[in-house]
């Protein structure tokens, strides 16, 4: 349907960003871009600022944030920095001056604000603002290539002239963006800068990555428009990972294309004018110089490998008998967008009612997705409207604001604020509190959860209230008396869903990590929509599953055996 993307067959500008959900394979796509330029005698700089970035693997070299040559690749330069050190520093500058002169419930209040992903996104495009920025790079360099784009919601922010004055100091309403500018006032005309040369397309070209799925390309199309919202509209999309040649009588290759095929038919309408590239499945890890190369020629050699099978891998009916046993009173699944957190809630749900528990399952899938549970007797399936409620609360938050007074520069920056990630999970958890407070009887599921980082800002939040009675906000009783329940071990479970990759899981990690911070544990993992645990003969999914097993040997092991695998169906 598209024709396959080299950088021979597109006008490239010299700054090229390569942005995508974690997995489609944009560190890849970039790495393979940047080979293939300085292949051609090109002098390139490539550039990570992605946290979960597997750069070192790819190129299997060590690297550092100033940049080191590739053996092998004459022209080519590559740095890796880490947003989430930077960001540490960062908070660091902004917090350190008032130790000792505000009382600790501010202090930790201010620290909380600060170590978001907003935060990280702020920390990571000041790194990268200086090779966009600088003149001496621009001339000794034919392209700069960045691995990861920052978002429309921080380049909007940092456009706003509020997001730079004492206000954000004073203010806070429970979002993670607050405070995370305050530092940087001497760097706002390089910001500048950066975002102009960003918009600019005769230097900048953005590089959509997505894989032929429905969860990617959305996201992709939500990338698309939040940044064409700010000028940054010279895009392009590829879509990794498409299956072309595949055994036609093996049943699991055959509904994975179909899959593929109906993803991409029903592509997003805001992306669909976009220019579109595919890049076919690879039988292979893209890694080492070889296989970097390999990608975009029309090498399609099978490496047929014996499928590495585990016996008895662990189903879910392992984990139902679990929270069974161990009574749960409240099971959240959680993890990234698109690795079916949603269905498998409905499965534990379908599970414990079939083991005589009363359920209630409680949803933001406005789809389908429940009709499995819908079959288990017990079961009471409530929806909740993500943007209804969001809706709601910026509703409340902004009145607030204007009843206080505020300019109308300071509502601008809540607004945007109230546009951030963490204010979405914030406005959903008061609507998931108040299922759990109706639904004493018995088992409450919830298929999403907020990051630690959320619940933690909603603690320091109320702390602050409390102690400097300025919160733009009110935090609702039944989330107040949900938090403490998150922290009980014996009556709440949180349930981790990846997919057998290695971003998925990265990014899974650190979500377990956040959790711990907020003084909440998991037990379980769930590996989803695992190829190695179906039957395909297909030699390119054999190949692809034989590249599972290392994650799921990672999460065996992390998770003491406490894991399922769920088939890919």
């Amino acid at each position: 349907m598209y024709k396959n993307f080299s950088p021979e067959n597109v006008k490239l500008t010299k700054y090229l960003f390569y942005t995508g959900k974690g997995g489609v394979g944009k560190t890849s796509t970039a790495c393979a871009t940047a080979v293939s330029l300085a292949d051609k005698g090109k002098k390139v700089f490539l550039v990570s600022t992605d946290p979960a970035s597997n750069l070192q693997d790819v190129f299997e070299t060590e690297l550092t944030g100033q940049g080191v040559p590739i053996p092998g690749v004459p022209n080519l330069i590559v740095a890796n920095l880490d947003p989430i050190e930077a960001a540490a520093e960062y908070m660091e500058s902004v917090v350190g001056p008032y130790r000792g002169k505000l009382p600790e419930a501010a202090l930790a209040s201010m620290e909380e604000q600060l170590s978001g992903s907003c935060t990280v996104e702020i920390a990571a495009f000041n790194e990268f603002s200086r090779f966009i920025t600088d003149e001496t790079m621009n001339k000794e360099y034919d392209y700069i290539i960045f691995d990861t784009a920052p978002t429309g919601h921080t380049l909007r922010m940092l456009q706003l002239p509020s997001a730079w004055d004492s206000f954000i100091d004073e203010s806070t309403h429970g979002a993670s963006c607050l405070g995370q500018l305050s530092g940087l006032t001497e760097q706002k005309k390089m910001y500048e800068k950066a975002v102009a040369n960003l918009s600019d397309k005769d230097m900048t070209t953005l590089i959509l990555v997505s894989r032929p799925e429905q969860s990617p390309l959305e996201e992709a199309a939500r990338a698309s428009l939040e940044l064409k919202e700010i000028g940054v509209d010279n895009q392009i999309l590829i879509i990794n990972g498409a299956l072309e040649n595949f055994d036609k009588d093996d049943a699991i290759a055959t509904s994975f294309y179909a899959k593929q095929k109906n993803a991409v038919l029903n592509i997003p309408e805001s992306i669909k004018g976009l220019d579109i590239y595919t890049l076919p499945l690879r039988a292979y890890n893209v890694s080492g110089i070889d296989n970097i190369r390999r990608l975009f020629t029309e090498d399609d050699v099978i490496e047929i490998e014996k499928i590495n099978e585990i016996k008895d891998l662990p189903g879910l009916k392992k984990l139902v008998e679990d929270l069974d046993k161990t009574n749960k009173k409240v099971v959240f699944t959680m993890g990234k967008g698109g690795v079916g957190k949603t269905t498998i809630a409905a499965a534990i749900a379908l599970g414990l009612s079939k083991l005589g528990k009363k359920v209630y399952l409680t949803t933001t899938d406005p789809a389908g997705h429940m009709s499995a549970a819908m079959g288990g007797e017990n079961i009471t399936v409530s929806n909740i409207d993500e943007a209804e409620e969001l809706q709601k609360y910026r509703a409340e938050v902004i009145g607030k604001a204007k009843s206080n007074n505020m300019s109308q520069s300071d509502i601008d920056y809540i607004e945007e604020d109230l546009r951030s990630p963490c204010t979405q999970e914030i406005a959903v958890f008061r609507a998931f509190a108040e299922a759990v407070e109706k639904a004493e009887d018995g088992v409450v599921i919830i298929d999403t959860a907020p990051t630690g980082h959320t619940l933690l800002l909603l603690n320091s939040t109320e702390s602050y209230h409390k102690e400097m009675e300025r919160s733009n906000a009110d935090i609702p009783e039944s989330v107040m008396n949900l938090l403490p329940r998150l922290r009980n071990q014996d009556e709440t479970e949180v349930v981790i869903v990846a997919l057998p990759e290695s971003t998925p899981v990265f990014e899974a990690q650190r979500l377990e990590e956040d959790l711990k911070r907020a003084g909440i544990s998991n037990k379980w993992w769930v590996m989803n929509a695992s190829l190695l645990a179906t039957d395909t003969k297909d030699p390119f999914l054999r190949a692809r599953a034989n590249n599972e097993k290392q994650w799921i040997d990672k999460i065996a092991e992390s998770t003491k055996g406490n894991y399922v695998v769920i088939p890919w169906k």
